[in-house]
């Protein structure tokens, strides 16, 4: 089966260099993505340019593949599904969860100069980052790439109500899938409340489980 590797913000396709190895051993083809304005050098990139680059990649894939999103870009599965349910054969999300239509898609930090940099790790203390050493910090860190605001606070658009009916699989890093049940059944992620077939994965890991445990997460995605 063909993979697509999506990685959060800041991060680029490298973001899945420790968990490809052992997704090719269990037979399967990851295509881990470099997205538009997060490494390829378009600082002017859109929302929408990066919803085109996944579908790209959907299209390209001799059948239907799993499409993993991480993070924010949880998101964009979600697009994903959205704009081709009849492509996808399943959405994997980690460590988030899709916005809503109209919602933007992350303006969560500050901006300076058309782009949101990476803030540091004050936001991520706790949970979040507890799993990872100094080296990991800083390679992440390092690493990050400022993600253009086209990007972050472009808007939400779906349209298509079949998405409901492509399984997704919600991977749990620094929360519970206990927790995940709960704010889905609270109404706080309307999109899954209609999802109609939605597993739960727990690792025990923080926010970057690619980084602190990317033999286990390529299990998990696969099993």
């Amino acid at each position: 089966m063909d993979i697509l590797l999506i990685a959060g913000l800041w991060l680029d396709g490298s973001a899945w260099d420790d968990v490809v190895p052992t997704l090719e051993s269990l037979g399967h083809r990851p295509v881990p993505l470099t997205l538009p304005g997060q490494g390829d050098g378009a600082a002017s990139a859109t929302l929408d340019d990066q919803v085109a680059a996944v579908l790209a990649a959907i299209d390209a894939a001799p059948e239907k593949p799993m499409v993993v999103g991480h993070s924010a870009a949880c998101t964009l599965a979600w697009l994903a599904a959205d704009a081709r349910p009849e492509k996808v054969a399943e959405v994997v999300l980690i460590g988030g969860f899709p916005a809503a239509d109209g919602e933007p898609y992350a303006d969560l930090f500050e901006a300076k100069d058309g782009v949101m940099p990476f803030p540091g790790w004050g936001p991520f203390e706790g949970p979040d980052s507890a799993d990872l050493d100094e080296d990991a910090r800083r390679s992440i860190a390092t690493a990050a790439i400022p993600v253009p605001t086209g990007v972050t606070k472009g808007l939400v658009r779906l349209v298509d109500e079949r998405r409901f009916d492509v399984p997704v699989v919600l991977v749990c890093p620094e929360f519970t899938p206990a927790q995940a049940q709960e704010w889905i059944g609270a109404g706080d992620v309307p999109e899954l409340a209609k999802a109609k077939h939605v597993d739960f994965v727990d690792i025990d890991s923080g926010h970057w489980p690619m980084v602190s445990k990317p033999t286990e997460l390529a299990r998990l995605l696969v099993s």
